[in-house]
């Protein structure tokens, strides 16, 4: 077993913009993230790593910190780096926040024995597990004493509970006020801006942070489950029913794989095959993407668990972020989302997803919702409000805008705003026209920019609208302007990239290589931002 030497506590600085009931609280997780203090010890520096034991990961030293990037090929990149970093290129690296941490710190936690959880990156998913379970195994997570398993053990640390509002752990209810749809009749689409009522909670926000939503599964859908299991939707499990359990506490969008190891010791022959080499990520049949929970049970019929032990073989349902779409000086006490809902058909089945219906169609306008507030990751408008803004967001990646260009209005900032905003239609899917058209008409917003990809012969997008404004655009970013951009970060996100590179090669007459160092010096120096996903 390798020995570490606990790190000290890591204090945060009274010059830090918190609170001392905020300084005090992460003081505390710092502590607690990097082990007990040790009287006397130094204390370490970003990344540094305790004298006896590896580098720790570090979002400054994170080649493969790319939301784009293949799981092989990070981990291509990490084979040679220390245990810590391996953990930290099988994130799905993004630092979106959902699982409590940002990268780096996740696989910390990991390798220091304070977080044995392993199946908390949503967006790396089973591919995500899949590698930290391989990693666990090659060297032991958390110095090689880690439980091969996604389960908290004994000896593994309690996470640290923050602030009441402040982190998932600790949520708090607030009142959910009203959705509205977004769509005019004839979009391909659902989306809704949705209201929540903050007064008697604590949660304060900035505009670019993003909103924790607890959701609850459809009814139908629970159901269905109990239906196929055999099962009675009464039976108390622990303090709640069978039923409620499944529609509250257990996920059942992608069937994990340990539902499939406990299928496989419940059937034989070639289906036990089948459920063996689901478990360990094969795809027998070609149909793995799209098995739920439901449709694995529909896949094995001849397998039916205890109730008792089938939830143990679910995973937790997680909670949801959502970027804000309002400003907290000019939306008082309340916060607002822009969600699409989404709905799709597979195999004569309607599949839906879990948070984005809870809140367009199931949850009654009135009622309680659980909530929290995660802090957002370099991603917020320049402290410096003379500072031009360029902000590019189609879809519902307009929410973090939306709330930009109202914090500028509330704030009268005296620097420009440029929205490159686009869709699928101009007439169904023109989301906020009314906001956006006075915003231009009362000079906030300076320049807008559409591209809809349905309204012509030849699909049009935001990077192209950037291409054909690339003079105007070298302009804003030579006169010290700030990109901004909002959505998929594996596509539009990377296209968006392409064409500031192309701008800065065409208008800015730099290199090929030139042009990639420039989009990398606006990132460096905090006037590139994206919030992706």
């Amino acid at each position: 077993m390798t020995q570490h030497v606990s790190p000290p506590l890591v204090l945060i600085p009274e010059t830090a913009p918190f609170d001392p009931d905020q300084r005090a609280w992460l003081s505390g997780y710092f502590a607690a993230l990097l082990g007990p203090a040790v009287e006397g010890a130094t204390a370490l520096a970003p990344g540094e790593a305790p004298a006896s034991g590896p580098k720790l990961a570090d979002n400054d030293d994170a080649p493969w910190h790319d939301p784009s990037m293949p799981l092989p090929d990070r981990m291509n990149l990490a084979k040679e780096r220390p245990e810590p970093q391996k953990l930290m290129a099988a994130m799905a690296q993004q630092d979106c926040g959902q699982c409590g941490y940002n990268c780096a710190d996740y696989a910390n936690a990991i390798f220091l024995k304070n977080e044995a959880r392993l199946n908390l990156c949503q967006p790396g998913g089973k591919e995500t597990l899949r590698m930290l379970k391989k990693l666990d195994e090659e060297f032991g997570a958390a110095g090689g004493s880690a439980p091969a398993s996604d389960a908290p053990s004994a000896e593994a640390k309690a996470p640290e509970i923050g602030p009441l509002g402040l982190c998932r752990e600790n949520p708090v209810e607030a009142l959910f006020l009203s959705r509205r749809r977004l769509n005019d009749p004839g979009g391909e689409k659902e989306t809704w801006h949705i209201e929540i009522g903050l007064d008697g909670t604590p949660i304060q926000y900035e505009v670019g942070d993003s909103l924790g939503l607890f959701p609850a599964n459809a009814p139908a859908l629970v159901d269905a489950v109990i239906a196929e299991l055999g099962a009675r939707p009464e039976r108390m499990i622990g303090e709640r029913t069978l039923r409620d359990h499944l529609l509250i506490n257990y996920a059942l969008g992608a069937a994990p794989d340990n539902l499939y190891q406990l299928l496989s010791l419940l059937t034989s022959g070639e289906a036990r095959k089948k459920a063996q080499a689901l478990a360990s990520g094969e795809d027998p049949d070609g149909d793995a993407a799209y098995l739920d929970v439901l449709g694995a049970l529909h896949k094995f019929r001849g397998a039916r668990p205890d109730a008792e032990v089938f939830l143990e073989a679910l995973d937790e349902l997680q909670p949801r972020l959502y970027s804000i779409s309002s400003s907290p000086k000019m939306d008082v006490g309340r916060v607002s989302l822009t969600v699409d809902a989404v709905r799709y058909n597979h195999r004569s089945r309607l599949r839906l997803g879990v948070a984005s219906t809870h809140l367009g169609e199931r949850l009654p306008e009135q009622t309680k919702v659980k909530i929290y507030l995660q802090k957002a990751h370099g991603f917020g408008l320049p402290a410096d409000l003379s500072k031009d803004v360029i902000m590019c967001g189609p879809g519902t990646g307009i929410a973090p805008f939306r709330a930009f260009l109202r914090e500028r209005a509330a704030t009268q900032a005296p620097g420009r705003n440029w929205l490159f905003y686009g869709h699928q239609r101009q007439a169904s899917d023109f989301f906020y026209k009314d906001e956006l058209t006075k915003l231009k008409d009362d000079k906030v917003l300076t320049r807008l920019s559409l591209a809809w990809s349905r309204d012509g012969s030849e699909k049009t997008y935001v990077q192209d609208r950037m291409r054909e404004n690339g003079a105007d655009l070298w302009k804003w970013l030579e006169g010290g302007a700030h990109f901004y951009v909002c959505g998929d970060a594996k596509r539009m996100a990377k296209d968006v990239e392409r064409a500031i590179i192309d701008v800065a090669a065409t208008h800015g007459q730099k290199s090929p290589e030139d042009a990639v160092a420039y989009l990398g010096a606006l990132k460096k120096a905090g006037r590139y931002q994206a919030d992706v996903y």
